[in-house]
């Protein structure tokens, strides 16, 4: 099970950590990782954990204070984890991420090698984002997502996102009448619904748009999400009936491309023309230069760039094998012709299938 929690569950309203409902929420995950349960928890946190210790107001909007925060408020967060964990005989493992250590292929098998012997050894991941270090462009923007992201990439039956509201309501949960809704099975479900931020403490970054469309890439990936606050993650943990229940819309995928279409955005784009277009909806075939048009922005091998037809409808992501300078020349000609003029090594795909995930049109 992956348990998300967010910095309004677990910091004051001036920045600080509240111990006792990080103490309250660590006892919960304690016990049900000391049954049937192997636990992973998603904590935000950090930059909200910074601010007081660093004399800081609120929030900050810049990036570089944003980090600095993050790098004072990870090391007290992490500790106060793995101090509470211990009172109960467990070992808790740090993993910071950023989006290229799960898109990239070889950084992607790490993550996933790192997070399955943790659980061999019998340890607890307390993941967040590497907010000291990750910059706007690898950044996963908030914790609901990378806390779905994490559910698949560790095979999770469950994912527990928690909340200051008890689950998602049909208005204004502070309105009187406004109704929780238990389930959501699809998208018809949330028709009418109005979502805005789930509280007023003001040092998170998400809200409950975030939440649900973390809930979806969940669900479309064969997960079951509940939506709740951290006073019921135990009876949300033990499977009964609390907060917001969001059902699998689809089967399992395979993960990396999940990563792929969900953490990324694209560096850059190539324009493809109709044939290749047909080549990538209709045969899942990879990207050859002969199908390209043009290229725009600037990137690098290994990249994730995004693929687009004529009238610039995206149609793919994948992960380029050539820099942005070198694709120019190679527009339009067919592999085999690349391969006599410039060499073997350019008888390769611009991007190949196995790196390449489909977008909704």
């Amino acid at each position: 099970m992956v348990v998300k929690v967010g910095s309004s569950s677990l910091t004051t309203t001036v920045g600080g950590l509240d111990p006792a409902r990080l103490d309250a929420l660590v006892d919960v995950l304690a016990a049900a990782h000391l049954g049937d349960d192997d636990i992973v928890l998603v904590s935000s946190g950090a930059i909200a954990a910074g601010l007081a210790p660093l004399g800081l107001p609120r929030r900050p909007r810049d990036l570089a204070t944003q980090q600095a925060a993050a790098s004072v408020g990870q090391g007290m967060l992490v500790h106060r984890y793995a101090d509470r964990f211990a009172a109960h005989g467990l070992v808790t493992g740090q993993v910071l991420l950023t989006v290229d250590d799960v898109t990239r292929r070889g950084h992607y098998r790490n993550a996933y090698r790192t997070f399955e012997r943790l659980r061999e050894l019998g340890a607890v991941p307390v993941v967040n984002e590497n907010d000291t270090v990750a910059t706007t462009e690898i950044r996963f923007g908030d914790n609901d997502r990378l806390a779905a992201l994490v559910a698949h990439l560790v095979h999770a039956d469950l994912l527990v996102l928690l909340s200051d509201v008890d689950g998602l309501h049909d208005g204004d949960p502070l309105t009187p009448g406004a109704r929780r809704l238990t389930d959501v099975h699809g998208e018809g479900d949330l028709k009418g619904v109005r979502m805005g931020r789930t509280g007023p403490a003001g040092v998170g970054t998400g809200g409950m748009v975030t939440k649900v469309e973390a809930a979806k890439i969940a669900t479309g990936a064969g997960i079951p999400v509940v939506l709740t606050t951290a006073a019921q993650v135990r009876p949300a943990l033990a499977g009964q009936p609390v907060g917001t229940t969001f059902h699998p819309t689809a089967g399992r995928r395979p993960t990396r491309l999940l990563w792929l279409a969900h953490a990324t955005e694209g560096r850059g784009r190539l324009v493809l023309d109709a044939g290749a277009v047909r080549a990538l909806v209709e045969r899942r075939a990879s990207l050859l230069p002969a199908g390209v048009l043009a290229v725009e922005g600037r990137f690098e091998a290994g990249d994730p760039v995004d693929l687009v037809s004529a009238d610039g409808v995206p149609v793919a992501r994948g992960l380029v094998n050539y820099d942005s300078g070198e694709l120019p020349e190679l527009l339009g000609r067919s592999t085999r012709e690349l391969a006599r003029s410039l060499g073997a090594g350019y008888e390769r795909e611009l991007v190949h299938r196995d790196d390449m995930v489909l977008l909704g049109r």
